[in-house]
């Protein structure tokens, strides 16, 4: 029997690189995993068809979790035709980088809508049912941003950021349910658009890093499957860092 075997997995922003690995990893591990996505239903169905391919369980639920109402309604949906959602994954998110002095009012506030609000949409929908079912598992993905800072992204910084608050403030509130609530804190990654950089850009990353390179999607996808599994049960409330050095 696999690991995950007959729970219900949902990873928000599964329709590409670190979600889409998420995803991916928990079907592979026996799990139910619906794969969100807000607008690239393309990209989500090719996960969904991977995932499937390969002997897996897979669903397609498109949702933008910025928008209260409609997280409700997708979580109130998965859970009257699975019975439960056992493990969240809130990965979505998006940049609008700029410098401080630069950034538009708008651009600052559709990073914290969906990074930060959004997280908070799909934590709260799925915990009254979680603390009724006295189990679950619930890991967002924060960044190094959000515990170092990083020049150019004072809101995504602060969205990361706020998705620590959040996860510490969860475990503490739903521990006594046994319901655990852990942050991973991605640092360079390997994704086409990092893939698509100069050598000399590459390396220049790669001077930063400890370890001397980035990391891949699947690095952030076994530790997901790692805190979602039995072997996670005694952890809550961390920021697990993956990223090389770059944060010690």
């Amino acid at each position: 029997m696999k690991r995950l075997e007959g729970k219900t997995a949902l990873v928000t922003g599964a329709g590409r690189g670190i979600g889409a690995a998420i995803a991916k990893k928990l079907a592979a591990d026996g799990a139910l995993v619906y794969v969100n996505y807000a607008a690239s239903k393309e990209a989500a169905n090719a996960v969904a068809k991977e995932i499937e391919d390969n002997g897996g369980k897979a669903l397609l639920c498109q949702c933008n979790i910025s928008d209260y109402d409609s997280t409700k309604e997708m979580i109130e949906n998965i859970i009257s035709k699975e019975g439960a959602i056992d493990i969240l994954v809130n990965n979505a998110g998006i940049t609008k980088d700029n410098i401080m002095m630069r950034m538009k009012p708008e651009e600052f506030d559709i990073v914290i809508d969906t990074n930060l609000k959004g997280t908070f949409n799909t934590m709260q929908a799925v915990s009254k049912y979680m603390i009724k079912k006295r189990s679950g598992r619930i890991i967002n993905i924060s960044s190094v941003s959000g515990v170092m800072g990083n020049a150019g992204q004072i809101n995504y910084a602060a969205s990361k950021a706020g998705v620590i608050g959040m996860t510490k403030t969860a475990a503490r509130e739903m521990a006594g349910r046994n319901i655990t609530v852990n942050a991973i804190a991605p640092g360079y990654i390997k994704t086409d658009m990092t893939e698509a950089m100069t050598e000399d850009a590459k390396s220049k990353v790669n001077a930063i890093i400890p370890l001397g390179y980035q990391g891949e999607a699947k690095d952030i996808a076994n530790m997901v499957a790692y805190l979602a599994g039995e072997e996670g049960r005694y952890i809550t409330g961390q920021v697990i860092k993956i990223d090389g050095g770059m944060s010690m």
